[in-house]
Formats: structure tokens, C-alpha cells, sequence
């Protein structure tokens, strides 16, 4: 087993306050992010950063889903979130930095990848579907916070 990693970056043109605020908002904010490869999405504890628990399924293929029930951190290194699934490895990693013009937001999905012949077929296929997923979320981010900035 080795670890699988995705980075993606995404400038959004808010302050990192109201970015990381947007962020960690998991009642109203993020159900408006997730894309169609997310569904089932629910808050089950918390709601507003550290110590939220989500549950949703995530569809990385047609034909493969896996649940996810999440708990929210946030480590002392700056302005991040830290989703970490109880069930598997699955970590996604947000970090809001100041960037000209406003924010960079770069998003670290990683888990530890299966061996053998599945697991070369995970290293190959995942992180582009990874990307997608996540690279939608990164965009309607962008789009949420220009249509209401506050």
C-alpha cells in the first residue's frame, strides 16, 4: 500500500477570512459546493468548523461509492480544515492562505491506496477523478463567495 495524493489550487477573489468562513461552514456554504459526484450529503454533529461531523457517499466511478462520515479539525497551522474519514484513510486537507487579489485555496485529498494489481489500476485512474471532483468544488467556491460576498 502506498499513499495516494491529489494538490489542486484554486485563487478566489475574497479575503482569506470570508474564504476560510465560507469554507467552514458546513450547513449552508458547502451543500452549495458539492458536485454531482457527492450525494447523500448530511451535517450529523456541529455545523460551523471544528468538531462537524459529515456524512455523504462519494462517487469516484459509476460503479464505485464510497461512504464517507467525516469529522472536522482544525490543525494550528494557519487557516486549514482538516476532514478526516472515521472509516478509512481518506483525509482532505483545505488551507486558506492570503494571495494578491484575495485568497489561494489549495485542497490535499489523500488516503493509502490498495497493493497489487487494484492498487496500480487506483493509482492510474483515482486522482483524475479526484480532480474533478474536487477541482468543481474549488470552482463553485469561487462562484458562491462573487455572488455573495459576505
Amino acid at each position: 500500500m502506498s499513499e495516494i495524493s491529489v494538490v489542486l489550487e484554486r485563487d478566489v477573489v475574497a479575503p482569506p477570512d470570508a474564504t476560510f468562513d465560507a469554507l467552514a461552514d458546513y450547513t449552508i456554504m458547502r451543500p452549495k459546493l458539492l458536485p454531482e459526484q457527492i450525494t447523500g450529503y448530511k451535517v450529523t454533529a456541529g455545523g460551523t468548523g471544528e468538531g462537524t461531523h459529515v456524512t455523504y457517499d462519494l462517487h469516484a466511478t459509476k460503479k464505485r461509492t464510497r461512504h464517507v462520515e467525516a469529522v472536522v479539525s482544525e490543525p494550528p497551522a494557519g487557516q486549514q480544515l482538516l476532514e478526516s474519514d472515521t472509516g478509512s484513510t481518506l483525509r482532505v486537507l483545505w488551507d486558506v492562505a492570503a494571495a494578491p487579489g484575495g485568497s489561494k485555496v489549495t485542497v490535499k485529498i489523500s488516503w493509502q491506496g490498495a497493493g497489487g494489481v487494484k492498487g496500480f489500476f487506483e493509482r492510474t485512474f483515482a486522482p483524475g477523478g479526484i480532480r474533478r471532483i474536487y477541482g468543481a468544488e474549488l470552482d463553485r467556491l469561487q462562484q458562491q463567495i462573487a455572488e455573495d460576498p459576505e
